[in-house]
Parts: C-alpha cells; structure tokens; sequence
C-alpha cells in the first residue's frame, strides 16, 4: 500500500502536501515524488528513500494552489526515481498517482506502443496516464473515466491536467477519501495525511470517480451516472497519530493496549452483551473466520473462544487461500472478516465471494468508513485508534477483545448462561496489560542479550500456539531475524533438529490440561542445549529450573490469555529490533495496508 495525497486551493499546498505525505510514510517509504500544477505547467519532483529525511532539500514551490504526492511501496519496478510516482504522459501535461495493481498492463503497454507512445519506467502506473492521454479532448473526467473502462485490476488514483484547475480521483480495491476544507479540498489514500486541515471526508466506493475543485466536488460512477454521497465526521483526532515522546510509533501503541482494550469494551459489557449485529444467531450453524497476517493469528484464538463458549463448530482460513478455491458456504454459515484497515483485498475478496453464496458476513475493522466496514452484513468496530506503526500491535488485542465479546454475544443469543464470572475477567484484562507492560525495562535487558542470534523458535500449546505465531512474526517483521511459531507437540515433528545451544526458544505457558505435556517440550530443548525463555503467568519451580529466563504475567482465565501472554513477545521483538538501530515503524518491503495482492 503506498500513500496518496493531493490538494488543490488558495496557494499552499506544496507545503500541505509535504507535509501530508509525512504522516503517510508508513503506507510506503521506498520513494516519493510529488506534481505541482502552475502556469499552465507540470513540475514533477521525485526522490528515492523517505520524504521526511530530505523534505527541507526539495525545490518544491510551497505556494501550489495544485498539487498531487505520493510515497511508494514498490510493486512493479524496483525504488528508483525512474519509478517513483507521479507518473506523466508523452507530453507532461498529465500526472498521476496511483495504489493498487493495474493486472493487464501488459496488453494495454503493447497496444499504447504500437500507437507511439513511450514508455519510461517499469512500472503499471504510467501506462494508465498514456491511457488518459489517449482519451483527452479537453475534459479530463471523461478521459479517466474511458481509459479505466480498459483497466483491470485494482486502484485508487489521482490525476491532474495542465488545463484543468481540479483533480480526478477514482478507485476499485484500493482506498481513497476526499477531504472538505474551508475554500479548499484534499484527496488522500488515509485521512491521517488530512486530519490536520479537515474531519469532514467522504469515503469513495469502487468504480467511482470523483472530480474535486476547491469549491467542491461531484462523484460518478464508470457509466457517468451520477452518485449522491454523504459527508462524514472523523471522530479521532490530531494528538492519536503523534509519538507523545516515545520513540517509535510501535512503542506507544504497544503501551496504548490497556486503553484501546477499555475502548473496544466500552458500553458492550452490562446486564446484557450489547452490540449491534444484524443477523438472526439461531440460524447460524457454522461460523468460518477469515484473514491475513496478523488478525488471522487472533482469528485462530477467535476460534478457540467462539467454539468453547457457544459450540458453534467454527474454521479460520486464510484469506488468501479461501478466496481461490470453491468454498463451501451457504445461508446458515456467518463468515466474519478481520482486518485493522478494512482494506486488506484478499479478506475482501474472500467477504464477497461469501456474499455471492448468500452466506452472512460481519466485519471486524479499525478504520471506520473502510470497504470491509461498508460491504459486510453487519460488524464490530474496533475503536483502537489509528496505528501508525506497520507492525500491528494494539489492533491484534482489540481483535482479542471482539471476538471474546462476540463469542458472549452468540452464547447469550442462544439462550445460554454468559457467564458473570467470566465477563468480570474480561473487564479486568486492562489493568493487567498495564501490570505486563511494567515488565519493559526487564524485557529490553533480555533482548540485549538476543540481539546477534539470527533465529528463534517459539513454542505454545492451544491457545498460545497463535501467540507462538505472532511472536515471531513479529520479529521477523521488524528485527528480520528468522523466527518460526509451531505448537509446541510439533516440534518433534522437523524443529528440533535445529535446536542447539544458540538457538533460542521462546515458550508460552499456562497451567492447563497440556501443562505436563508442554514441561517435558521444554526438557527436550534443555536436553539439546537450547536457551529457553518462558513466558507465563505462574511461578513454578519446574519451570524456573527448565528456564534460562522466565518473564512473569499476571493471572488470567485460559481464554483470555493471549491478551496478556502476547504483550512480552510485542515487546522483545520492539527491543531487539531498537537496539540493532533498525527503523521499528518502516521495515523493509512492508506496508500498513495490503490492498494489492
């Protein structure tokens, strides 16, 4: 996903877009340019690495009353400036900036050839600005919309013209918001880049494309027909998306977890679990959770918790995969698509595919106004708060949180005792993430100790296997150290193999049924030397003995305890990657939103 941002008003927006795509830097960060509109002329100036270290170098005019930028995460064509966006046509009278996936470029590049035009960079995106160069006459809108008509794939784009005093903005499959200024409009990929100068957007839907002066803007679909849009508030604010003195954006996520728990629960937890969810509950006898990445690790614990509360059979499947195969689904199944932006496109595809087979969908999404958000049946919204940092953190235990209240939801619907034991556990997690989080200083003396080893195994038994698998994803993430998550009975099965005396191993406890069995994993590792770090919630001589290094957490019912065990492997991971000096929020080759395939 890489960030877009243009602007068109009285005069500075240069400075305006600069300073936007600033804020979009952890959509992407290999590249950046940015296209300025004056005298009937197109400047382009484009650059390679972060905007934000060479801004103040650039020969930007501040005083742009038209101005499109981007910051880029490579898809097609390596980072140069060569490939950097915006992109122009023949005669440099159009610019463009696009995300997304243009999947027929090749067949479009080879009739734009045989037509005269020459193509420059690498990249998908320039050939849709010879596309628009091919169809202008004078109106710009129109020849958008007739070179999208030929267009297959994925975008949310902006163009402008050297004739034109607007910007045209379309998307499919990749998320674009028009900002509402005063004598003064933006058109952004995130309404982060915005915020600072509007809180009025409106989200455009697919095959829409919106033309945007500084007086307003009129939306059409790809048949020109007209589409009546509403205006929307922006509820979170400036300070959210700011360090507040920690050093990375990761770090105070992470230490934001015991309030945007708070925030996911609120008002959801009384007499009865209160959330709006348009479907009949009875009626559903399979619940199939689908995701990527991150959410589809707390989409495996959303099982555990779904199918032990309610009995409701439940499977978790990839996005990715679900969506190229001929799932199995009808009008008793409820399909429930987790993903923090609302954008990932593979967990969309998969929520329509679920759709065409009239099975019923819920959404659970951050980033209010999002297409999962808009397209879904019905859902829970997070109410994290932006996270900033590409690696997801906060989002993760506000999934955690859903889901579990979720789970009391359909047990209560089904006429079942919810449990008010339980349900005082649940509102007590905050106040022991706050407990875990005091560990930090323990935790970065630990990962000084890891900071060469170049791989790690993590280990977990149940509902700590997932927390097995975000743990290390999480330091392959930001640290690029080798990291494998396995169930802890699999070892056997291949990994041991590489366990020697520098390998560390990283096994999440709890005293369960399979507590016995996870005691005698740990004397396998010890047996072959491993360094073994536990974490767990008890103190235990047996454990302290197996262990090289035991992070203590506190207590919590066996459900909720990926909310809590989760919170020391964010934080090793946070640290070994800060004291190799690496850029924590932009690792490399990955992006906040991944809206392309």
């Amino acid at each position: 996903m890489c960030g877009i941002f243009g602007y068109i008003g009285d005069g500075k927006g240069g400075s305006i877009v600069v300073s936007g795509l600033k804020k979009l830097e952890y959509r992407g960060y290999d590249s950046w340019g940015i296209a300025q509109s004056i005298n009937s002329k197109i400047d382009v100036i484009k650059g390679v690495g972060k905007i934000s270290d060479i801004a103040q170098s650039m020969p930007y005019r501040k005083d742009a009353g038209l101005c499109l930028g981007h910051t880029r995460w490579s898809t097609h064509g390596e980072p140069n400036k060569k490939n950097a966006h915006p992109h122009t046509d023949c005669k440099g009278d159009i610019a463009i900036v696009h995300n997304g996936i243009i999947e027929n470029y090749s067949p479009l590049k080879d009739m734009l050839a045989r037509e005269g035009h020459r193509i420059v960079s690498d990249t998908d995106t320039e050939i849709v600005s010879h596309l628009i160069e091919k169809f202008y006459s004078g109106n710009l809108e129109e020849a958008v919309r007739k070179a999208l008509k030929l267009v297959e794939g994925t975008y949310g784009l902006a163009v402008i013209h050297k004739n034109e005093n607007k910007i045209v903005a379309a998307r499919n499959g990749s998320p674009l918001i028009i900002g509402i200024g005063n004598n003064e409009m933006m058109v952004a990929s995130d309404a982060a880049a915005m915020l600072k100068y509007t809180n009025k957007v409106v989200y455009l839907n697919d095959k829409e494309v919106a033309t945007v002066t500084r007086k307003g803007f009129s939306v059409k679909n790809l048949d020109n027909e007209p589409v009546q849009k509403d205006i929307e508030k922006i509820t979170w604010n400036l300070d959210q998306i700011e360090k507040k003195g920690f050093r990375h954006f990761m770090l105070k996520e992470i230490f934001e977890q015991p309030d945007s728990v708070r925030n996911t629960l609120r008002g959801r937890l009384k007499e009865r679990i209160k959330i709006t969810v348009d479907i009949d509950v009875k009626k559903i006898k399979r619940i199939i959770i689908t995701a990527c990445g991150t959410s589809w690790h707390s989409a495996l614990i959303g099982k555990y918790m779904i199918e032990e509360l309610t009995a409701i059979p439940t499977e978790v499947d990839y996005a990715s995969e679900l969506r190229y195969r001929n799932p199995i689904m009808n009008e008793n199944d409820l399909l429930i698509a987790i993903s923090q932006s609302g954008e990932t496109a593979d967990t969309l595809a998969a929520l329509r595919e679920a759709k065409k087979k009239q099975t019923k969908t819920l959404g659970i999404v951050n980033v209010v106004g999002s297409a999962i958000a808009r397209e879904a049946d019905t859902g829970i919204y997070l109410h994290a708060g932006p996270e900033i940092g590409v690696a997801s953190t906060k989002a993760f235990t506000s999934q955690l949180t859903a889901l579990a209240v979720l789970a009391l939801y359909l047990k209560q619907e089904k006429g079942m005792d919810i449990g008010e034991e339980f349900i005082k556990e649940l509102k007590s997690i905050p106040k022991k993430i706050e407990s875990a989080l005091k560990k930090n200083g323990e935790i970065r003396k630990l990962a000084k100790k890891f900071v060469s080893h170049t791989n790690f195994l993590y280990l977990g038994r149940g509902l700590n296997f997932p927390v097995a698998l975000e743990g290390a994803l999480k330091l392959k993430e930001i640290s690029y150290i080798h990291a494998e998550g396995y169930p802890a009975a699999e070892m056997k099965h291949g990994p041991i193999a590489l366990i020697d005396e520098n390998m560390p191993v990283v096994f999440i406890v709890d005293k369960n049924q399979t507590y016995e069995k996870i005691l005698s994993n740990m004397e396998e590792v010890k047996a072959r030397k491993g360094i073994i770090i536990t974490i767990t919630s008890h103190d235990d001589k047996k454990i302290r003995d197996l262990s090289s290094h035991v992070i203590r957490i506190p207590k919590t019912t066996n459900l909720l305890s990926p909310l809590i065990s989760v919170i020391p492997v964010q934080l090793l991971a946070y640290h070994i990657a800060d004291l190799k000096g690496l850029d924590v929020d932009h690792p490399k080759n990955l992006s906040k939103c991944v809206s392309v395939e």
